[in-house]
């Protein structure tokens, strides 16, 4: 991918990773559309940054997706990259009496299902480009899973699977698949205190690692910043590896 001359679309823009995207992707001389739920959010970062537009998206709503991109496709027709940014991260108890499976299923609406979804509405207008790239943003938990937060690591080892077959599927079509992996980040995420925290990576210092390694790397697959690759690369170690590292990570973050 080419980091400037694009038109971008990207959602769960209006704060923390999609937003610092938005906003380097902007520097870089890119047309950027921020979209997600909250109009609040999506026009502080218009007024924050003069020529990045904001459309209004739930993307757990087909029909909304349905509407966007049809409204995309007539006021952006020269879209050639959509980030699938938009997530939710929240923690689940299976030892309860009564589990709350509805945690599970609204992340796996917002996790998976909706860039699915929102990949399959946009997907005709971006092979229409000569050049086009739809970037996924996955987690290093997608490769070693944290274990109180059970759906949201699963939903991201999924999107990972499915960039790598789509990436397959889409070969030859103009269409590149691009995935970015981040580590722990000081976002809101999971509230408030995550921002702050001095154990998370702070978010200026990982969108500059990711922008250095798409400027430097435009057929890269895996945007992988350092402090993610003992994540990502955890099975490598083989079983006994793997498992130690499991225990260590679900051992610090485990909930009492």
């Amino acid at each position: 991918m080419q980091t400037s001359g694009n038109t971008i679309l990207i959602t769960g823009g209006g704060s923390g990773i999609g937003r610092a995207l938005a906003e380097a992707f902007h520097r870089r001389g890119n047309r950027v559309i921020v979209a997600g739920r909250r109009a609040s959010a999506l026009d502080d970062v218009a007024r924050a940054n003069p020529g990045i537009e904001a459309v209004v998206l739930d993307v757990t709503d087909p029909q909304d997706i349905a509407r966007v991109a049809a409204k995309i496709a007539g006021d952006y027709p020269t879209l050639n990259a959509l980030v699938n940014n938009a997530g939710i991260m929240q923690p689940e108890d299976w030892r309860a009496i009564d589990v709350n499976a509805g945690i599970a299923e609204a992340t796996i609406a917002t996790n998976l299902i909706a860039p699915i979804r929102l990949t399959a509405a946009l997907l005709p207008l971006l092979r229409k480009q000569a050049k086009s790239t739809v970037l996924n943003v996955s987690s290093g938990l997608a490769f070693l899973p944290l274990a109180f937060t059970p759906t949201y690591s699963a939903t991201k080892a999924a999107i990972h699977s499915f960039s790598d077959s789509l990436r397959y599927q889409l070969a030859g079509t103009g269409v590149d698949v691009v995935e970015i992996v981040p580590p722990y980040v000081q976002t809101e995420l999971m509230g408030e205190q995550q921002a702050i925290d001095p154990n998370a990576m702070p978010l200026t210092e990982f969108i500059d690692e990711v922008m250095s390694i798409l400027d430097a790397q435009p057929d890269v697959r895996e945007v992988l910043v350092k402090r993610v690759l003992p994540l990502r690369f955890a099975a490598e170690q083989g079983y006994d590896g793997y498992a130690k590292q499991f225990a260590d990570l679900n051992d610090h973050f485990s909930v009492r």
